[in-house]
C-alpha cells in the first residue's frame, strides 16, 4: 500500500493533560528507544488522554483498538476480503502501525482472549516483526513503530488477566486518579465548571472511592467528574447532576445509593 496516509491517524489539537509523576519523560525514554509500554490504572483516571497526549507530543499517529472477548488475531493483523474486483487484503490496525510507523495502542487489553494476544509477542521482542500466515508474509517494523497497552488491574479476575510471557514483555507505568488539587484542576479546565464546584466534586468523588470493595466495584471516574462539570454548566442543577453522572452510573444498590446521597447533602448542602 504505497499510498497509505498514517497521517489521518496522527491526533490534530493537543489534547488537556495533567502531568502526575514524571510519566511523560519516563514515556518519551521509552518511545526513543522503542520499547513497548503498559499503562495500569483504574477506570477513567486517564490512561488513553495520556496516551493521545503523548502522540500529539511526539507528533506520532496512533491506532487505537478498544479490546473486547470478541477480538480475534484476525482483527489485529487482517483478512482477505471478496469484492466486485475479487479477493483483496486488507490490514489490520496491528499490521497498519507496524507496516507504516504508527503507536498501536491496545485498550483495556486483557478483555482481549489470552490466545489472541500471542500475536503481538514477536513484535515487543528484539525481533519486531510480524508474521502474516496468511499472506506469507514476514513483516519488519517501521522504526517508528510502537506497542503500548492498558488495563485496569483492579478490576479483573484470574481468567481476564494478562500472561506472565506476555506482561514481561513491556515497561509499566502505574496510573492512579490525579492528587485532589489536580483532579480539581483538571475536572475546572475540561468542564468549564468553576474551581470551588469542582473540587466538591473531587471531595465527592473521593468518597465513592472509598466505598470500593464496600458495595462499589469502582468509584467515580475522572471522566464521570467531567460529565457531571458539563452538565452543571448547561444549568442542570448540582445535585441532579450528581445524581445522573456520578450515582446512577456507578452503582443500583439502594442503600450504597442512600449513602452517596447522604455525602451529596453533606458536601454541597
Amino acid at each position: 500500500m504505497p499510498n497509505f496516509d498514517i497521517s489521518q491517524f496522527k491526533v490534530v489539537e493537543s489534547p488537556y493533560y495533567e502531568e502526575q509523576f514524571n510519566e511523560v519523560d519516563l514515556y518519551r525514554v521509552a518511545y526513543d528507544s522503542r520499547l513497548p509500554v503498559m499503562i495500569k490504572g483504574p477506570t477513567g483516571c486517564g490512561k488513553s488522554r495520556f496516551i493521545e497526549h503523548m502522540a500529539y507530543k511526539l507528533d506520532k499517529p496512533i491506532i487505537t483498538v478498544s479490546c473486547n472477548e470478541d477480538i480475534t488475531a484476525s482483527d489485529l493483523i487482517g483478512r482477505f476480503l471478496l469484492d466486485s474486483d475479487g479477493t483483496r487484503w486488507v490490514d489490520g490496525p496491528l499490521t497498519i502501525a507496524a507496516r507504516h510507523g504508527a503507536i498501536c495502542y491496545l485498550d483495556e487489553v486483557v478483555e482481549a482472549r489470552q490466545d489472541t494476544m500471542v500475536v503481538i509477542h514477536s513484535l515487543t521482542d528484539h525481533r519486531r516483526e510480524l508474521m502474516i500466515d496468511k499472506k506469507g508474509e514476514l513483516l519488519k517494523a517501521h522504526p517508528d513503530f510502537q506497542l503500548v497497552i492498558s488495563y485496569n488491574p483492579g478490576y479483573q479476575s484470574l481468567m481476564k488477566d494478562l500472561k506472565q510471557s506476555t506482561k514481561q514483555r513491556f515497561i509499566a507505568l502505574d496510573f492512579d486518579f490525579a492528587s485532589p488539587e489536580i483532579e480539581a484542576t483538571i475536572v475546572s479546565k475540561e468542564s468549564g465548571v468553576d474551581s470551588e464546584i469542582a473540587k466538591k466534586l473531587v471531595q465527592f468523588a473521593n468518597t465513592t472511592r472509598k466505598l470500593v470493595g464496600h458495595g462499589l466495584d469502582e468509584g467515580a471516574s475522572t471522566r464521570l467528574l467531567n460529565y457531571a462539570g458539563i452538565l452543571i454548566t448547561k444549568g442542570v442543577d448540582i445535585k441532579d447532576a450528581c445524581q445522573i453522572a456520578l450515582i446512577k452510573p456507578i452503582t443500583d444498590d439502594a442503600e450504597v445509593r442512600e449513602v452517596m446521597n447522604a455525602s451529596i447533602e453533606a458536601i454541597f448542602g
